[in-house]
């Protein structure tokens, strides 16, 4: 388990040729774990990169969980964030394929307006499944940025 004091990190896959694919970003404050039991049990295929100053506290995830099963706080938040990771996935699935890449960066906007000032533009545009060079004429075009 992680917690996120301050910093920003990102989790990425890496294909055949070591091009990197954004899988989430975590910032200030937040906590993740690998939620499932296959994740717990199984390298994950995917790693994780500070992109700026971060501190960062690692839990051990089998004694905390063991301290804490059969409390319900404890079962309630494994619960939510269940819930939030598959409804973040169903969104970022739906946003694939529905929606053009303008539609996707101005929802990553309006769900995650910390991302856009502290991560770097050719790490949105790979979460986003578009180019660097694709998203910054599409911020152009918005008028975000000018040329």
């Amino acid at each position: 388990m992680w917690w996120v004091a301050r910093g920003a990190l990102r989790l990425y896959y890496l294909d055949r040729e070591g091009a990197a694919a954004n899988k989430n970003f975590f910032l200030d404050n937040a906590f993740f774990w690998p939620v499932t039991p296959p994740l717990r049990e199984r390298p994950v295929g995917f790693f994780v990169e500070a992109l700026e100053d971060s501190q960062v506290w690692a839990l051990p995830y089998a004694p905390l969980a063991e301290a804490l099963d059969g409390h319900a706080a404890w079962a309630t938040l494994q619960h939510s964030t269940l819930c939030a990771l598959l409804d973040d996935k169903m969104q970022r699935e739906q946003a694939f394929l529905q929606s053009d890449a303008r539609a996707r960066y101005e929802a990553l906007l309006r769900d995650h307006p910390a991302w856009a000032g502290r991560i770097a533009l050719k790490h949105l545009a790979s979460y986003l499944g578009m180019t660097d060079v694709s998203l910054s004429r599409l911020r152009a075009r918005m008028g975000l940025i000018q040329g």
